[in-house]
């Protein structure tokens, strides 16, 4: 992974940090290991909540954003990711803080092989050094102005709403989302808590009914979270960076929607919806409600049945599955 390729890159691969800077480290996942880095030197570009956490309780400087980072910028290291534009952008974005030297790393199956290829088209590319399923190549002193069209931020889609690179459903509706509002009953109480709110969507649906005082957008990606005060206008509306697993409410919630996450990486991890559940069980109300999407075969009606005390199938298809919750159980496993 890439603590093999850095590690093997800085010992016989030829690549050398120069002295004195900030190491920046842009987008690691919270199972990267940066030993090999000078921990003094290092400010981790983390925009996910957990990521955040995970390693300010490792002892980085962390923000939420490159240009944060500060000044002067010795190294950039770029963890790619499996989206294709965000990974365009995090280059350019990196390539802008002037460093000396641009490194980039990611696995095959998040197209590093591609991205490497994109980059040698207008960079001078050294490296690369490939372990471990990956490749890790890196550019000295790389000229800004030859990726800067690769730069995004977020944009008013065709559908009226805004978005970016690599926020979930960036380029249209989530149609499990769509159905959910479909399901969606008249009223949902006076507080509403919309878990893992992404760019927005379900909660400005939720704002369309006339009982609702306040939803609470949780979001652990930064950039969602933005996208989402510029297509959630409503002054009932109160956000949230935050992981929904662990987010502590100001009281309990009378109703809470959601369509949970279910896969960390590439590799669909039931378990993290599960924890959705959890949490909203947690924070409801005793005669507070779950409005709920997720995958047919997701096993989801057991976790549910734990925690409340009336679950139920409202709708769905081949596909999708909208599931009511009823009645937090005061013991809850």
């Amino acid at each position: 992974m890439l603590a093999q390729r850095l590690s093997l890159a800085l010992g016989t691969g030829g690549l050398a940090l120069p002295d004195g800077g900030i190491i920046v480290v842009l987008h690691p996942g919270g199972q990267a290991d940066l030993s090999a880095l000078p921990r003094d030197r290092v400010v981790v570009v983390a925009p996910l909540k957990p990521d955040f956490d995970h390693f300010t309780a490792q002892g980085y400087n962390c923000v939420v954003d490159a240009a944060e980072a500060g000044a002067p910028c010795a190294a950039v290291l770029v963890c790619l990711p499996r989206a294709k534009a965000l990974a365009q952008t995090l280059i350019a974005r990196a390539a802008a803080l002037a460093p000396q030297v641009l490194i980039i790393d990611g696995q095959k199956t998040d197209g590093v092989d591609s991205m490497l290829k994109a980059v040698r088209g207008r960079l001078a590319v050294q490296g690369p050094i490939a372990k471990a399923h990956g490749k890790m190549f890196w550019v000295r002193d790389p000229a800004a102005d030859a990726v800067a069209d690769w730069a995004a931020g977020p944009s008013l889609t065709a559908g009226g709403f805004w978005t970016a690179p690599g926020v979930f459903s960036a380029d249209a509706v989530d149609p499990a989302s769509a159905m959910l509002v479909d399901n969606l009953p008249p009223k949902l109480g006076r507080s509403v808590a919309d878990l893992g709110a992404g760019w927005g969507f379900l909660a400005a649906h939720v704002l369309t009914r006339t009982d609702v005082e306040v939803v609470h957008l949780v979001e652990a990606d930064h950039m969602a979270l933005e996208c989402a005060r510029r297509n959630v206008t409503d002054p009932r509306a109160s956000f949230h960076w935050a992981d929904a697993t662990l987010w502590q409410p100001p009281h309990k919630m009378d109703g809470v929607v959601m369509n949970p996450p279910f896969h960390t990486g590439r590799a669909a991890d039931p378990s993290l919806g599960q924890a959705f559940v959890a949490s909203a069980a947690r924070i409801l109300a005793p005669q507070g409600q779950l409005w709920m999407v997720a995958n047919r075969h997701l096993p989801y009606e057991t976790t549910l049945e734990a925690h409340f005390a009336k679950v139920s199938e409202l709708g769905g298809d081949a596909r999708f599955k909208v599931l009511h919750a009823a009645r937090p159980a005061r013991k809850r496993g």
